[in-house]
């Protein structure tokens, strides 16, 4: 009797453990996609709160990528298309993205003083995917997102000029970074139309100086 007992109970565990749903949690640490799901109902600011790296240092370009991945399917249903990340070191803004190159450029130096707004960063040039100028829809864009249109300014971000160009008559200045070939004084010219006579005349170079 007793031993029939015991067959019925390991019975009812058998099936009780046959009929158990299975367990489909990932193991830790969770894919990309454990965490999409955990954050489909969560608030913008929650979410991004992912993308906080610990302090003193800025992600890695695979690290990146993973941003770019999470981002890509919280906001944009997973439609952006790949794109490589890289860092630059010589650029002074936070970021670029060239559509051509299908390549988004984080500003090193501009991350350095702002690391906290690196995800910031990555989201505003995904926006540039789809929208390459900052116009009305780009706009609209960011405020879905909880993107910054315009990126914060810094003494140590500004570059001098390269070139410095003057005009003959009133003798304003005008420093550039490229040079200009067909320009006139727009204090000088009629209507603020191109006029020869105040063509503005190279004053300095800091081009010529580095030969």
């Amino acid at each position: 009797m007793a031993a029939n007992k015991t067959q019925k109970k390991a019975q009812a565990v058998l099936n009780y453990d046959l009929f158990q749903p299975e367990d489909l949690t990932p193991p830790s640490p969770a894919t990309i996609d454990t965490k999409i799901r955990n954050h489909e109902t969560a608030r913008p600011s929650a979410e991004m709160s992912e993308l906080k790296f610990p302090r003193g240092r800025l992600p890695t370009v695979e690290e990146l990528h993973r941003m770019y991945d999470l981002v890509n399917w919280l906001y944009f249903g997973g439609k952006l298309k790949k794109v490589r990340i890289e860092y630059s070191s010589r650029m002074s803004s936070a970021g670029s993205y060239s559509p051509r190159k299908k390549l988004i450029k984080i500003g090193l130096k501009y991350h350095q003083l702002f690391p906290e707004e690196i995800g910031d960063t990555l989201k505003h040039e995904m926006i540039h995917i789809r929208h390459l100028n900052h116009d009305a829809a780009f706009r609209r864009e960011a405020e879905r997102i909880g993107a910054s249109v315009q990126a914060r300014n810094h003494p140590l971000l500004q570059r001098p000029p390269r070139y410095v160009y003057i005009c003959p008559r009133c003798g304003q200045k005008y420093p550039r970074q490229k040079r200009l070939r067909m320009a006139s004084c727009g204090d000088c010219s009629p209507g603020g139309r191109y006029d020869v006579r105040f063509k503005l005349v190279l004053y300095s170079s800091l081009a010529r100086k580095a030969r």
